[in-house]
């Protein structure tokens, strides 16, 4: 029997429209052998955790450039953890200050990549880090 395959969704929450370090991604998790759901673009926190409910994801990634990173992401986990998915990882890529990174994981953010990561050490950190 195999092992299932390790289930992502990519989200873009807020206003930002740039999507393509979200797509990049998001094909790095599907080469990796991972299925991947992408919301696109302009989400609410409200609109990705309802998709993450109804995918039944073991991970949230979530691409953010605009700044709203210590609103979003924090609401995100709680709308999560409302529904109980208290082990689904959230993840962070984009802009954000260095500075910011201990609060975001504090307030539940497994991790957070900044521009230059490798997609493997992405890859690297779900294999790891989900539980199957």
């Amino acid at each position: 029997m195999s092992e299932r395959k390790i289930r992502v969704l990519v989200a873009k929450p807020g206003l930002d429209g740039h999507d393509r370090g979200a797509k990049v991604i998001a094909r790095a998790l599907r080469d990796a052998g991972m299925e991947v759901i992408y919301t696109g673009l302009r989400q609410t926190p409200e609109m990705i955790a309802a998709a993450a409910l109804q995918e039944d994801v073991d991970a949230v990634g979530i691409s953010i450039l605009s700044g709203a990173h210590n609103t979003l992401c924090p609401r995100i986990v709680d709308l999560l953890a409302e529904n109980g998915m208290t082990d689904t990882l959230v993840l962070v890529g984009g802009i954000v200050p260095e500075e910011d990174i201990d609060e975001l994981k504090k307030k539940g953010v497994a991790e957070v990549f900044l521009p230059g990561t490798s997609t493997q050490d992405i890859v690297s950190f779900l294999n790891s880090n989900v539980r199957n």
